[in-house]
């Protein structure tokens, strides 16, 4: 993993308060991410994707919860 990818989810998981669990799936999210780009190593791009993608979900849920 590229040094901008780890400050990029570090900063994530301080500021959006991501939970050990969540920053493991973080971490694969944005492997498979890259395997997907042929990218040997994890970059602040793909850790991006995988934080919207995890906060895309995120919302989802709650939103749904709501509804119920």
């Amino acid at each position: 993993m590229e040094d901008d990818a780890k400050y990029l989810l570090k900063n994530a998981f301080d500021k959006l308060g991501f939970s050990v669990r969540a920053y493991t799936k973080l971490v694969k999210l944005g492997r498979t991410i890259a395997d997907l780009e042929e990218s040997e190593s994890i970059l602040a791009s793909h850790v991006a994707e995988a934080i919207q993608y995890r906060k895309l979900d995120k919302n989802y849920w709650n939103m749904i919860c709501k509804a119920l």
